[in-house]
């Protein structure tokens, strides 16, 4: 996978030191896409001194007003969590983030995901992707700065990239991986037909929608897959009419 291919998200910001402090980062380790999911704080003077000189991730941000828009054009996305979920998550851990990304397609899209800085991502931020990171911390002193966790993971995919000899795989066309967007509207699809047959309360999908969401998500399955299954619910919806 090519480093432009990664874009960086930072969901929920409320500190522009933090913003110019992850663009500093990034471009360290060659990353330049940066996306701000409703940023709680203005990216000014304060960002742009904390980003030393790496000026232009700044000017050529995007802002999205929320996470799902952030990725709707991505193939994979990856959390970074500072802690464990009630429902577990497929866990990565940063040196296996670097390989799982190193050995994707060049024609993959990816969105690694940062959070609060007092909170990080919500459960149903979580929902949307694919894979959590969990960085390794001292357990009686575990609170990383948000920046920080964006250089360890960089550094990671960066020095990995190095070693590894770059060649470029062919794809067919039916076997792209399937964008985020295109899986949330198969998400939809799939729990209108799960209520139609009456295997989902329309009231209460509760764990049921989550555990299929995690199931699809970390098989990450093909743009092909996604067209084979949704042909299959349009035709359960046909027999019932």
């Amino acid at each position: 996978m090519k480093l432009q291919n990664i874009k960086i998200v930072m969901a929920g910001t409320t500190h522009p030191g933090n913003i110019g402090a992850a663009a500093r980062a990034m471009a360290n380790m060659c990353f330049t896409r940066l996306t701000l999911v409703d940023p709680q704080c203005p990216v000014g003077e304060i960002a742009y001194a904390r980003a030393s000189g790496a000026n232009a991730i700044l000017d050529n941000r995007d802002t999205c007003n929320d996470l799902a828009s952030a990725i709707a054009d991505c193939n994979c996305v990856i959390a970074a969590s500072a802690r464990r979920r009630s429902l577990s998550w497929p866990e990565l851990s940063p040196p296996e983030l670097a390989d799982k990304l190193i050995d994707m397609n060049d024609t993959a899209q990816t969105a690694l995901v940062f959070g609060r800085e007092h909170s990080g991502l919500s459960n149903e931020e979580m929902q949307l992707c694919n894979y959590m990171v969990y960085i390794p911390t001292n357990p009686d002193f575990s609170s990383l700065n948000v920046a920080s966790a964006i250089q360890v993971l960089c550094y990671e995919i960066f020095q990995r990239q190095a070693i590894v000899p770059q060649i470029v795989k062919p794809i067919e066309k039916q076997d792209m991986p399937v964008e985020h967007s295109e899986l949330e509207g198969y998400f939809e699809h799939l729990q209108n037909v799960l209520q139609m047959c009456e295997f989902l309360d329309p009231q209460q999908p509760g764990l049921i929608m989550q555990r299929l969401r995690r199931l699809y998500l970390r098989s990450e399955v093909t743009r092909n897959e996604i067209n084979i299954l949704r042909g299959m619910l349009t035709a359960i919806e046909k027999q019932r009419g």
